[in-house]
């Protein structure tokens, strides 16, 4: 693309088309200015007044709605609060909360929004609470006679219903605060963008004026400026000076253009001097960009450079593989006695020198020539869970594979649930595979995997094979000595493990002797507490459907009941209050154990108070579940609390 000449005549026009746009700029932020205050003013009567209005509202019904259900509690027969309460929340609250909802979407503070929804959200379930524990139960004449109802209604009401109206209320008052906050700031910034717009007016002036003179004083030195540095710097090349790094932006005009060039040449000749300096000491990575297609000089630097590059990197790479061999060589004539300290020695060492990340090393178990396999003696940074006890058989995966050619296999391409590379930070899969067989006189010792986040070059791959067969030298005398000395020590242990069973057999009986005897008298010791909680207490175990299906002798007793008539008959025909049944089934459902007073028919048409406890079981045999009730028999209690 043509770069675009800024002329002197351009600087001119240039200069008073900045000026118009200054004056349009303040005509536009004027407009804009007015626009927003407006916006300002429909937020605060369409949104904020109507929501703090509507939010009064709503906390002065919380208020009365405690007062209605307080009086419903407290004073019986007061028709027209118990009646109002329920106007108040079949008929006020929906229209109010639906007017809410509609304002609060306009609210563009979020976490307000999402108050407003959990305000309501707590609302509706002190409601359900006033439904459910107070005006469903306090009806009648009787239910407030009921001392058990009127408590849990007086209960329901001082600890939940009172304190969580109390709260909401806490929340509305601090929303409604918030929303006249709003409204408060709103104004703050709408008196302050009026007295910016006329402040910024006056500036503008002043700043069109002291503009004007700097624009004639610019256009001025762009033409003198350029002018003084050429002169500067052809002098100092006529003396063979390269000037220093300028950091001077020039005018895009005729003189300016003339300029650009000029420090270009400089800026050419001093990269030309310092990559020329750089291969000197031998740094043959220093970059370097040739003036053009056509500079002799610079493409002649370059191809030197990839000469010596070349010649330094092959030197690298014979001194990189001869002190590994050495530093190996050492390793393995160290610890060539044990074949484990060796293999986690060789591996960790290695895994190391080569630049990987990952490495196992495995070993062929071929003590039964029949089937033989390998097994892994050494691992470094490797999913020991999955792979450690790990048996592989000749041509099971790559390692197999590698294994039966007794070839190296040297992969780039790596399948994704292959292996992966696992760090603190996460996982992920490596971008090389190298198998190399432990491989002395054709015949195979093991194999060497190693996986990494780079690629291995030929010469890094030819070290590997060279250690590989140092290690297949080394664990071929190292097998030996281990295996004589494993059958050594296997037949010393033999012989003491002998001896020791001998005495362990004779401890083994004797504790096996105490052990029957403290379980027969535990046994006996459960009984007997069996026997005073059957004695004592009455039990119904019952089905998935509140049938009965076992009892005991105390039930039978109290209840004067043949037990064949109280096996499969349903729970709740001897139950007198099914309330307190469903209620007991319900918190058993939920996991819980239920504790309260049931009062049971007795065959002979009376009453027996019982205070019970029910929980829920798994029944094994019929893979369904079971109810267990135990239930202790106050009715004598009840009867001489009610005559005193």
């Amino acid at each position: 693309m043509k770069r675009f000449r800024f002329t002197i005549g351009n600087k001119v026009l240039g200069g008073f088309l900045i000026l118009i746009t200054i004056f349009a700029a303040n005509a536009i932020y004027s407009i804009l200015t007015i626009r927003h205050n407006g916006s300002i003013i429909r937020e605060n009567t369409e949104v904020i007044d109507p929501s703090v209005a509507k939010l009064s509202d709503l906390n002065h019904l919380v208020s009365r709605s405690k007062m209605l259900v307080t009086n419903w509690v407290y004073m019986y027969r007061n028709l027209q609060d118990q009646q109002k309460l329920d106007s108040l929340q079949r008929n006020e609250y929906p229209v109010l909360k639906k007017e809410l909802d509609a304002l609060s979407l306009k609210w563009e503070d979020q976490k307000q929004q999402e108050e407003m929804k959990a305000i309501f959200t707590q609302l509706d379930a002190i409601f359900t609470v006033q439904q459910n524990e107070i005006m469903a139960n306090l009806r009648t004449f009787e239910d407030y006679e009921d001392s058990m109802v009127k408590f849990m209604a007086e209960e329901a009401l001082s600890s939940q219903i009172l304190p969580e109206m109390g709260n909401l209320q806490k929340k509305l008052e601090s929303l409604i605060q918030a929303k006249l906050q709003e409204k408060e700031t709103a104004t703050i910034v709408q008196m302050t963008s009026f007295e910016t717009l006329g402040n910024t007016t006056i500036v503008l002036g002043i700043v069109v004026i002291v503009l004007g003179f700097i624009i004639a004083l610019i256009i001025t030195r762009t033409i003198t400026g350029p002018v003084t540095y050429m002169k500067d710097v052809v002098y100092k090349l006529s003396n063979g000076i390269l000037p220093e790094d300028n950091t001077r932006k020039f005018s895009n005009d005729e003189i300016g253009e003339m300029a650009v060039a000029l420090e270009k040449l400089v800026v050419g000749l001093r990269s030309t001097s310092g990559f020329a300096e750089n291969i000197g000491k031998g740094n043959y990575t220093a970059n370097f960009q040739p003036l053009s297609q056509e500079d002799v000089l610079g493409n002649s630097l370059i191809e030197m450079r990839d000469n010596l590059q070349k010649v330094a990197e092959e030197d690298s790479r014979r001194n990189w593989a001869t002190e590994g061999l050495a530093r190996f060589g050492e390793i393995l004539r160290k610890s060539n006695d044990n074949i484990g300290s060796l293999s986690d020695t060789i591996l960790s060492n290695l895994v190391k020198y080569v630049g990987a990340n990952q490495g196992g090393l495995y070993i062929v178990n071929d003590e039964n020539p029949q089937d033989p396999y390998l097994e892994m003696a050494a691992c470094y940074a490797w999913d020991k869970k999955k792979y450690v006890e790990q048996k592989v058989y000749p041509g099971d995966g790559l390692t197999g594979q590698a294994w039966l050619e007794k070839e190296t296999i040297y992969l780039t391409d790596i399948p994704d649930d292959y292996i992966s590379i696992t760090s603190g930070l996460g996982e992920a899969n490596p971008t090389s595979i190298l198998i190399v067989p432990l491989k002395l006189n054709d015949e195979v010792y093991g194999l060497l995997e190693l996986a990494s986040f780079n690629t291995y070059a030929d010469y890094q791959v030819e070290f590997v094979e060279k250690i590989a067969e140092s290690i297949a030298s080394t664990l071929s005398s190292a097998k030996v000595n281990e295996r004589t000395q494993r059958l050594l020590e296997d037949s010393q242990q033999l012989t003491e493990q002998m001896r020791a069973q001998e005495e362990e057999m004779r401890q083994n009986m004797e504790e096996l002797q105490a052990t029957q005897e403290e379980m027969e008298r535990s046994q006996q010791d459960r009984k007997e507490k069996e026997n005073i909680i059957n004695s004592t207490n009455l039990l119904f175990e019952l089905n998935e459907h509140l049938k009965i299906s076992l009892v005991n002798a105390t039930t039978v007793q109290v209840l004067g009941y043949q037990e064949s008539e109280l096996q499969k008959m349903a729970f709740n025909n001897l139950v007198i209050s099914s309330e307190a049944l469903n209620q007991a089934r319900k918190t058993v459902d939920e996991g819980h154990t239920w504790n309260g007073i049931l009062t049971l028919k007795a065959k002979n048409g009376g009453e027996v108070v019982v205070k019970a406890s029910a929980g829920k079981t798994r029944d094994m045999y019929a893979n369904t579940h079971k109810y267990l009730i135990f239930a202790a028999n106050i009715t004598s209690v009840v009867h001489k609390h009610e005559h005193s």
